[in-house]
């Protein structure tokens, strides 16, 4: 190869990555415009492009390469265009999507009557009317992450909106620490947006929201009336209250109508996994609980290898993330093995998800087994489903399958996939899926299944959370396309 060839490469390579970034910078401004004044949200492939950055929007375009084939911005700018020039309502466009399905089944067709047909549905759609209030009760790993996607969506009309958050006392300069934690995480990172704390009115401004910081010892000590506000739905974040008798007591508080807890509940309260058994939720459900993280992470994936191949029995082994419940160092512990030293060793510890599952899949009931080891990382898990499957399968076909799960059915935003041969524990860190499936780890013998799944313990739960409270506030956004 001549320096006259390298340099023509060099030079051909660099300029189509400035072009792609001109246009990138060019999507900015029309995908704001789109939420802001219609609450219209922009996404590829499950990724949401409202306020990310050149570079983010470029990567996100980049990773659907594995999965579903080469798209960049140069394929899904003249989409956004006409997005923009569509008199759509509240709803989440996929332009990823919408450029891969016109390549695949666009042929011969005009590009504004293939996009303008896929978006029918979300055209005339009337805008939303007041948000939401939400109150967060506890306010530690899952409640700090709740409180960013809610400020994160936070809107004028429809939505949800973060009213207060509720937490006990605890020393002089505690409203500058809980700001402080909010403010900077070592996981997931600087807080996007700018954060304030009114000491006079006991309050946490973020990105314009002020968030009433309310001091309580227990839910009756609360009437959130006094702080304006009704209606609410409060997520209970603490996991000391599981059952309709503890839980219940938020309820007796004025201002609050409904209760989300974020860890399994016990007794006759509904375990829900979002995208699985959602569709049970009814009015009448005014407690409720978002189950495991690890519960959400694999009934997505069981459920589709049951209804594909059917599973005879199963055992779940979850590899994860030391939790705040476990010590630094040795020390006394109430439960078998978590006194000892979480940073320094694996621990073998029991997890209910595998029965768990069952209560959002009761088909399932009674088949499938689990443990868990907890591992010295503070972030991300890992769930091995050995399956017995009724008709054996190959590799190629079971990954084949759960990649056309992930692309192009309505569970998308539960599994993700990757086909990567390099992928770790931390790539995961912040996906917004419920689980990532990961196809190069797969074993099939016959009808015997060794499943990997990966998932943020932390942030994709908590997006399930989210899901879960859009829909029983009646503001989750109708998906577009269709799947």
């Amino acid at each position: 190869m001549t320096v006259d060839t390298i340099k023509a490469l060099q030079a051909d390579h660099f300029g189509r990555w400035k072009n792609r970034e001109s246009i990138a910078e060019s999507m900015i401004p029309v995908i704001g415009t789109l939420y802001r004044e219609r609450n219209v949200i922009t996404t590829v492939f499950g990724r949401a492009l409202v306020n990310r950055s050149v570079i983010q929007i470029l990567k996100y375009h980049r990773r659907v390469r594995m999965i579903a084939g080469d798209l960049s911005v140069v394929d899904t700018y003249p989409i956004l265009d006409i997005v923009a020039s569509l008199d759509l309502g509240p709803c989440q466009v996929d332009i990823g999507k919408l450029a891969i399905e016109y390549r695949e089944k666009g042929a011969g067709q005009d590009l504004r009557s293939f996009v303008e047909a896929a978006l029918r549905p979300g055209i005339g759609l009337p805008q939303q009317g007041e948000p939401r209030d939400v109150v967060l009760y506890g306010f530690g790993r899952i409640g700090r992450i709740l409180a960013r996607l809610l400020i994160e969506k936070a809107s004028l009309t429809g939505g949800l909106r973060l009213r207060a958050i509720v937490v006990r006392k605890t020393t002089d300069g505690d409203l500058q620490k809980r700001a402080s934690l909010l403010r900077r995480d070592s996981i997931h990172g600087p807080f996007e947006g700018t954060i304030a704390v009114d000491e006079e009115n006991e309050a946490i401004i973020a990105n314009g929201n002020f968030i009433k910081v309310i001091y309580a010892g227990k839910p009756s000590d609360v009437d959130y009336t006094q702080y304006g506000i009704s209606n609410a739905l409060l997520i209970d974040n603490t996991g000391k209250l599981k059952d309709s008798e503890g839980l219940g007591q938020h309820l007796t508080c004025p201002g609050v109508s409904r209760v989300i807890l974020t860890a399994p509940a016990k007794g006759d309260v509904k375990n829900i996994v979002y995208g699985v058994n959602n569709d049970t939720i009814t009015d009448a459900d005014t407690i409720l609980s978002a189950a495991s993280c690890t519960t959400n992470a694999i009934t997505p994936v069981l459920k589709v290898m049951n209804d594909q191949f059917g599973i005879q029995s199963g055992h779940v082994e979850t590899v994860h993330s030391f939790t705040n419940d476990q010590n630094l160092i040795d020390n006394y512990h109430k439960a078998d093995r978590r006194g000892r030293s979480a940073v320094l060793n694996m621990v073998i510890t029991e997890t209910g998800a595998a029965k768990a599952v069952a209560k959002a899949l009761p088909e399932l009931l009674g088949k499938l087994t689990g443990n868990s080891i907890r591992v010295p990382t503070p972030n991300v898990s890992m769930a091995i489903l050995s399956l017995t499957l009724d008709k054996a399968a190959s590799k190629e076909e079971i990954n084949e399958f759960l990649r056309n799960v992930s692309l192009h059915t309505s569970l998308d935003e539960q599994i993700d996939f990757t086909n990567s041969t390099e992928v770790v524990s931390s790539d995961f860190i912040g996906s917004r899926a419920a689980g990532v499936f990961d196809a190069q780890a797969t074993i099939v013998n016959g009808n015997k299944a060794n499943l990997y799944v990966w998932y943020d313990n932390e942030m994709g739960y908590s997006c399930q959370v989210m899901r879960i409270a859009e829909q029983i506030a009646g503001t989750h956004h109708l998906s577009l396309p269709a799947a």
